[in-house]
């Protein structure tokens, strides 16, 4: 069998500031053109968030090429890619901006500087996203007709989902509203600018409006356990897309069982019932 191989780290640069974001790619190395999945990961997430590599490893060793990157402004920096070092990124991390940096990764992907050109087939690419991310995706699969097929994982059902009145009547009122990581302790902060990014792009940023008008397979996967995005998310989409495939993963919280930091070389149950299940619905769409 061919051997696994890893592009770690990349360097890629967003369309806004010039800002330096990291690439991975996991394939196996055997000369043979293959399916493309583009990986979105969620809010206060990262590219080697918890179990994120060993997905990209279960994925590749299935016969894809799994991309996963920082969205440039997800509050890392390309030196320190899972550390949330930069606040200022972190407080502008606009929709707008991410989905132009998922166009950066695919402009990327088709050029002559992606160091494993040759085991790509760019007519078969699908993307995932996972929460804030699965967002991302069901936008950009409506925007970016490269893109073949969308999944989601946990997804969230609106880019103004953070966005109640009292956190809008602060973020008005003070310019910034606080987040606090409990993981890593830090008090963070979004801008009034990131709300805004919303109220201004108000047709590309609709997730309703992308689902509704999808026309390229669709899975919805949700864990049934879910305490950060209610499993009714995951039936709104269907509403908003009847040709979709629904998937629950029974017992399954937000993250599928995985944590950061992951600290085995297997996935957790949950996420093994969850790429299973993925795997067979991009094999069946990308084939």
């Amino acid at each position: 069998m061919a051997d696994l191989q890893k592009v770690e780290n990349f360097p890629l640069f967003s369309q806004h500031n010039q800002k330096k974001f990291g690439l991975d790619a996991y394939f196996l190395e055997d000369g043979i053109p293959k399916p493309v999945v583009l990986f979105i990961h969620g809010f206060n997430g990262f590219k080697d968030w918890g179990h994120f590599n060993l997905i990209g490893d279960y994925f590749a060793r299935q016969g894809f090429v799994w991309v996963k990157f920082n969205l440039s402004h997800n509050g890392t920096a390309y030196e320190q890619p899972t550390h949330f070092v930069d606040e200022e990124a972190y407080a502008h991390d606009y929709f707008s901006r991410d989905l132009d940096d998922i166009s950066t990764v695919l402009d990327f992907l088709g050029s002559a500087d992606c160091p494993f050109a040759s085991q790509m087939d760019l007519n078969r690419v699908a993307i995932i996203g996972h929460s804030r991310g699965g967002a991302l995706a069901l936008l950009k699969a409506g925007e970016d007709t490269r893109l073949k097929a969308v999944a989601t994982w946990a997804s969230i059902t609106s880019t103004l989902h953070f966005w109640n009145p009292q956190n809008i009547e602060t973020v008005r009122r003070d310019g910034q509203i606080g987040v606090y990581n409990g993981r890593t302790k830090q008090q963070l902060y979004l801008s009034y600018e990131y709300y805004e990014d919303v109220l201004k792009n108000p047709e590309r940023l609709d997730v309703e409006r992308a689902v509704r008008n999808l026309t390229i397979p669709t899975l919805i996967a949700h864990g049934t356990s879910d305490e950060s995005i209610s499993p009714q998310s995951a039936e709104t989409l269907l509403q908003w897309q009847p040709n979709a495939q629904l998937h629950w993963v029974e017992g399954a919280n937000h993250t599928f069982g995985g944590k950061e930091p992951w600290e085995t070389d297997t996935l957790p149950a949950f996420t093994l019932a969850l790429a299973e299940n993925t795997l067979a619905f991009l094999k069946q769409h990308l084939s």
